[in-house]
């Protein structure tokens, strides 16, 4: 019977088990990206609740992904933090991968800040650099909204003309200058993964217009557009891509950079969830 159970029917189940958890109604979450799950530290009246207790959660399998939500306030401001994401090169579905952005929906989630870190493919960035996301390039060769579409979830053909909303992204930038915050702008493409990119395929990715490129946030910008939530994306450049940086590539590097910029893209991001 259980097989039988219908994606929607899940996202309730999963939303109904939250709500027994955690009383607080935030409007606003945030995804934390590798190395970045640090701003959970400054929140007050926090209640947690871990992925491996949630009814059809996927579990967080990357080192620097903590795996749990995380329910708190920051100056007042209720927010739900999501610290530890789910990749498609764990070999989740799609589906899978940006379960918790359904779920944040019927939670009441009206707005989503999305960050990752990521490598720069534009030669003005450099590592510890943070950059608004303006646009993304979806190279997965796959999306969430794959497949019979469900119209209480969302439209057959949801528009991504504004996949980041442009006045949170004002928002983002007049903040930044409020707090001599430096910071960049720039396309970001979702490449499916886990090897790093060869420098060729830099290149090529560099030659579409992609300025900076990961493994995650092109599916749960996909997802939180279809569901129509608002959306602002931050990356933090952890290291320049293949064929620009000389050195070979580490998972260790990408987190020790991140954590490094992590006390500015808090502090950032602190005062932009106030605002939204």
């Amino acid at each position: 019977m259980e097989m039988n159970v219908s994606y929607y029917d899940k996202i309730i189940r999963t939303v109904d088990y939250i709500k027994d958890k955690v009383n607080s109604t935030p409007k606003s979450a945030i995804i934390l990206g590798s190395g970045l799950g640090s701003l959970v530290d400054n929140m007050d009246d926090v209640v947690t609740v871990d992925y491996k207790d949630i009814p059809y959660f996927p579990q967080s399998t990357v080192k620097g992904h903590e795996g749990r939500l995380v329910f708190g306030k920051i100056n007042g401001t209720e927010i739900l933090a999501m610290q530890g994401r789910f990749h498609y090169y764990e070999g989740y579905t799609m589906k899978e991968v940006t379960y918790p952005v359904f779920v944040m929906k019927f939670l009441g989630i009206e707005n989503i800040v999305v960050t990752n870190s990521c490598g720069g493919i534009n030669r003005n960035l450099k590592p510890g650099d943070l950059m608004i996301i303006t646009d993304f390039i979806n190279l997965m060769g796959d999306n969430p909204l794959m497949g019979v579409n469900d119209e209480r979830l969302g439209p057959r053909f949801p528009d991504m003309t504004e996949p980041f909303k442009l006045s949170f992204i004002e928002k983002a930038k007049v903040i930044a200058h409020e707090n001599n915050i430096e910071y960049k702008e720039g396309v970001y493409a979702g490449f499916m993964g886990p090897y790093y990119e060869t420098a060729a395929e830099i290149r090529a990715y560099g030659g579409m217009g992609a300025d900076a490129i990961g493994m995650s946030t092109v599916p749960e910008t996909i997802a939180a557009n279809y569901l129509g939530l608002n959306v602002l994306g931050i990356s933090c450049i952890t290291n320049m891509a293949t064929g620009i940086q000389k050195k070979k590539h580490s998972h260790a590097n990408v987190v020790k950079t991140a954590e490094a910029a992590s006390i500015v893209f808090s502090k950032w991001i602190e005062k932009i969830m106030e605002k939204l």
